[in-house]
């Protein structure tokens, strides 16, 4: 894997874990406390976290099949 599809990975990855993670904390926020707010400090943590820790164990997936 080039670093050019690690990075696709890592922006799809961010993107998606992004918009789950602000419905998730709009709904939780909605249901638990009557006010739908978006956390984005979470939401932008686990998309980085995410991003970051999915995008390489693939690289490193791939790597290691095609020895």
């Amino acid at each position: 894997m080039n670093m050019k599809e690690i990075l696709i990975d890592f922006v799809i990855t961010f993107a998606v874990t992004l918009v789950v993670s602000a419905i998730v904390t709009f709904l939780y926020s909605l249901i638990v406390h009557g006010a739908g707010t978006v956390d984005w400090a979470t939401s932008f943590r686990f998309a980085i976290i995410l991003g970051i820790v999915l995008s390489l164990t693939k690289a490193r997936g791939s790597k290691g099949k095609s020895q």
